[in-house]
Formats: C-alpha cells, structure tokens, sequence
C-alpha cells in the first residue's frame, strides 16, 4: 500500500517541449510505485498539487564538493575534519537547490558518500570517484615550477581532488586503489587545465599506455573511466583508449562529435565554470595564470552546445564549481538555453544524466521502481529555466527517496 500519493502533478522531465495531463504519482518507502491519472489509494496520505509542476530530483554530472576554495592547491593543504564539515554545507546547499544527485569527479570519498546514505547530513545522493588520478605536471598537481615536494600524501588529503602517479606500475596502482576504497568509476587528468600551474591546455599529459592501463583495469572492475579533456587530439586519444566519457570537451572537432554520437560515449559540459571564473575567478582565489587560461576554452564550450545537440550525443548537466562559485551551480540551466531548446537542457539534468551515471530507471525519472526523488516548480521551466536557479526560490517541494527534505507554507 502507497503510503504517499501525490495528486494532479503536470510532469516535465526532458522528454517533451509540453508537461504531461495532470498525473498522480504514488509513493511506497523510498521508491515511486505507480505513476498515472487519477490513482486512489485508501490510508495514503495525500498531496494534491493542483496542476503544478513536478520534476525528477535534478542531476548535476561533474561537481567537486570537497572544492572549499577555487585555489586547489590551498585547498589540498587544509585539514580533512575542517573540510568534511564545510563539505557538509556545500553539499546541503546542492540540494536545497534541487540536485537530489551528485557525481563527484574529484576528491569526495566513501566516508562521506556513507554519511550522506547513513543520513548523517542532507546532502545529495553521492556518486564518487575517489581521487582523480594525475602525471607530475598535470592537472591536480599543484606544486608549481618552483617545487619538487613529494606529494605522496594527497591521498589522504580530502581537499586533494587528485592524487599523482606516473608510469604504467604506479597507474595501475592507483587506479586499483581508487576502486578497492570505494570509486564507482575512474577520472583521469588526460588534458592540461585551468586551475593547475604547469599544464598548458593540449597537453597530452598521461602516455597512451597508461591510459590503456587504467581503462583495462575499470573494465574488468565493471566500471568506466571519465577524463578531463578539451583538446581535440586529446579527446581523440582518449576515445581510441577506451575512454567512455568526456568532461568539458570544449575544443573537439566537429569530426569528434560526429565519432561519439556515432560510438555513443557521453560528454558532460561544464560551462558555467568558465562563464563565472572569467568574471569573479580572482576574487574567489584562482591564481592569476589559471585565469589567464579561460579565455582559451571559454566561448567555444558554449559554441559547442549546438553542435552536440544536432548530432544527438548525450550530454550530461555539469557545473565544476569551486568554493565560492558554489552558489552558481543552477546558472547552467539558463545559460544552456540560449544554445539549445529547454527540454534538452532539462534532459540533460535528468534521463541523460541517470545514463552518464549508469542509473539510468534508478534516477532522473519519475517512473515505477526509481528512488522517489522530485521537484516541484513554481512555473514552468520549458518557458523559463531561471525558475531552476536563486538558490530553489521557486522550488517549494524537495523530496528525495521519499522524504521531503524541504517544503514551504504555500503547498
């Protein structure tokens, strides 16, 4: 017997430019039951919406929410109690922002995936990658031209979104360490970036061997591996690899893009970093090189949306915000919708984003047997996406499996 049943909910959730008729959704334990028109259930406590907007719990692909500062490398200095804590803050913020989901692709690790599924904190359900994994001189190595410090202890930093490992040996060390400590799939660093001292962006940083080795040992895990990428003969090396998904891509050719909707591997975009970064990156303690290197992937990350949508490929909603930017993490929505159409930018944080997470029918859906997260909106989000954003003002409801985590005196 449903114990929830939530009554005339027009759904949207990336599969149509329209919401659906009025629905009833009905609700057992922390799972959707049924979902349909005019359901009745007697004892179930009920919900009547009266026609307003329900979303699935939204979905945000590529966040880092040990990130307590956009300087990484004083970031990774600081101490691990202090960092859970605030990492605490900046996850309950996520929510309360309407991501009942999150994949961490650096840094979060399985003490704090377990607080979070123990109920220790409201946060996001938490996807991890453990530590990202890094070459001396690439992104997450934060050392600089100056110093040579061993860096062996930035696994057991938990503001470290990476940790540095160089070698077929050493790769494959690592990578089998990232999945005995609980990583649900694997990132590597196999670009320069932004917020490092010594990787210009192009940099074909890890050797094809090494890379080979750490997507051979994910395979045989069951899992996949995810790289940082925006040059396109990097993306293509990584492909050629066995690299299933790509984070950023901001400089692959259209040939690139015709290959991977063709192949079927994903992409997460992260525009809203770059969009903030070149505006408020120094105030937020990005060092003055890193901001030098925005401009370079800046505007064709956003000219990219359109091609990637044309050609069909998956995307994934991504933000990559770092310490104070947290805040900004709903802009995507509004500002992938100057490229491509609302349900697509919707999709992106829902269906596609459950398949970017291989959980596709467990979230992103509002469907029988999915974890009973949703939103409700006041308005409609196909006509306006700033109703996703200032920080869920125009989210009155936030339930994730089946408990509501936030709802205000106007339902």
């Amino acid at each position: 017997m449903p114990a929830l049943l939530i009554k005339n909910a027009r759904i949207v959730d990336g599969t149509s430019p329209e919401p659906t008729a009025p629905m009833d959704i009905a609700i057992e334990g922390d799972k959707f039951v049924e979902v349909g028109p005019s359901l009745s259930f007697e004892g179930a406590e009920v919900i009547d919406l009266k026609g307003a907007i329900v979303m699935p719990g939204l979905i945000d692909c590529h966040v880092h929410v040990v990130a307590t500062t956009a300087n990484l490398g004083q970031n990774a200095e600081l101490p691990n109690a202090w960092v859970a804590l605030k990492s605490a803050h900046i996850m309950k913020d996520m929510l309360m922002r309407g991501f009942t989901t999150v994949r961490d692709l650096g840094g979060a690790d399985r003490g704090l995936q377990m607080a979070v599924a123990d109920g220790l904190l409201d946060a996001p359900r938490l996807v991890i990658c453990g530590k990202a994994l890094s070459q001396s001189g690439g992104h997450t190595d934060y050392r600089g031209a100056f110093h040579n410090r061993d860096v062996s202890y930035y696994p057991e930093k938990l503001g470290a979104l990476g940790r540095i490992c160089d070698g077929v040996p050493e790769v494959q060390r690592a990578t089998r360490e990232e999945l005995k400590n609980g990583a649900q799939f694997i990132k590597i660093m196999a670009d320069g970036g932004v917020s490092s001292p010594s990787d210009p962006i192009g940099y074909l940083v890890f050797s094809v061997d090494e890379i080979k080795a750490v997507v051979e040992i994910a395979k045989g895990f069951g899992t996949y591996v995810s790289a940082h990428l925006y040059d396109d003969a990097a993306i293509v090396r990584a492909l050629d690899c066995g690299v299933e998904c790509i984070e950023h891509g901001n400089l692959m050719s259209e040939a690139t893009i015709a290959r991977i909707a063709r192949e079927g591997q994903f992409v997460v975009p992260t525009n809203i970093t770059f969009d903030y970064l070149a505006k408020e990156g120094a105030k937020f303690g990005l060092p003055p090189a890193s901001v030098a290197k925005i401009e370079d992937v800046r505007e064709a990350g956003l000219d990219q949306l359109a091609k990637l949508h044309k050609a069909g490929v998956t995307m994934g909603y991504g933000t990559d915000l770092l310490g104070g930017m947290h805040p900004q993490q709903s802009g995507e929505f509004a500002l992938r919708g100057r490229y491509i159409p609302a349900d697509a930018v919707i999709r992106s944080a829902t269906l596609d984003a459950a398949k970017v997470l291989r959980m596709e029918g467990k979230v992103g859906t509002i469907a029988p047997g999915a974890f009973a997260d949703l939103i409700v909106v006041d308005g409609n989000p196909l006509e306006d996406l700033a109703l996703l954003a200032d920080q869920g003002a125009h989210i009155p409801l936030i339930m994730q499996g089946g408990i509501v985590k936030k709802q205000t005196s106007c339902l």
